[in-house]
């Protein structure tokens, strides 16, 4: 009798995002598009805000639990705005990136962007849009250095967010080692480095977006295999972290 090999378990950081706040909570449960698995209540909240959100999980068939106000706060991540509800949306695409790189196989080219130490919200959220809109196969956010997936992170993806290719890891440095086992190339993109646009790039690439004042971390820069370049002109420095990334994910969506 041979054994069964056992999945490796995923984190429920990995399978769900988190919204809290009775507003984003309702407009969830409200979206037909969206599967919620969860509501939490902290045992403060009475009255019509408690009746009107438990109304709308019931609604959907979705369990509400019941926590202290501080359980709610530590699930939430945000003591100052989480009203003392929360709800867990399922989101489809969000894997380990170690889950990510075994389906992938040996021979599928993918076209990845990892974010390294990307530090606003508003950033995150325009680039997972960005990403999907180009089709990309992923976009590492790591769990440290990179703000969490929240309402603000949500708003500023237009609510691409939820359905996003979101890859998660412990670092990017971590994120860089596991993609180059699996046969990545991986570049940064920084002020520089050969042009992105004229660069021979292999069929499994990454590119890297650093931080948004001070670029590629060490940890990281010491990883890549490259430094790649936007091309700038007028007089231009930079662009915004969020504007490069858009440019960098319809270069790679052009590239295949």
């Amino acid at each position: 009798m041979t054994d069964r090999a056992v999945p490796p378990a995923v984190s429920p950081k990995d399978r769900f995002i988190t919204v809290y706040g009775r507003k984003p909570v309702l407009e969830a449960l409200a979206d037909p598009d969206l599967e919620v698995d969860k509501v939490v209540l902290a045992d403060s909240v009475r009255g019509a805000g408690e009746r009107e959100i438990t109304a709308a999980a019931r609604g959907r068939g979705v369990a509400v639990q019941r926590a202290t106000a501080q359980r709610v706060k530590v699930l939430a991540g945000n003591g100052r705005h989480d009203q003392g509800v929360l709800a867990d949306v399922v989101a489809p695409r969000m894997a380990p990136l170690s889950v990510f790189l075994s389906d992938l196989g040996s021979r599928r080219p993918a076209s990845v962007l990892v974010l390294d130490a990307v530090t606003n919200p508003s950033n995150v959220g325009m680039i997972l849009r960005s990403a999907t809109a180009a089709g990309l196969d992923g976009v590492l956010l790591p769990r440290r250095g990179v703000p969490a997936i929240d309402p603000l992170v949500i708003k500023a993806s237009a609510g691409v967010a939820f359905s996003a290719p979101v890859l998660r890891c412990s670092t990017a440095a971590e994120g860089i080692d596991l993609m180059h086992g699996a046969g990545f190339s991986v570049s940064g993109l920084d002020a520089g480095g050969e042009s992105l646009l004229d660069a021979d790039l292999p069929h499994r690439v990454a590119l890297v977006l650093g931080n948004e004042t001070d670029g590629l971390t060490d940890a990281v820069r010491e990883r890549c295999d490259g430094i790649l370049s936007l091309p700038m002109y007028g007089g231009v420095e930079s662009l915004n972290v969020a504007s490069a990334g858009a440019i960098a994910a319809y270069e790679l969506l052009r590239r295949r």
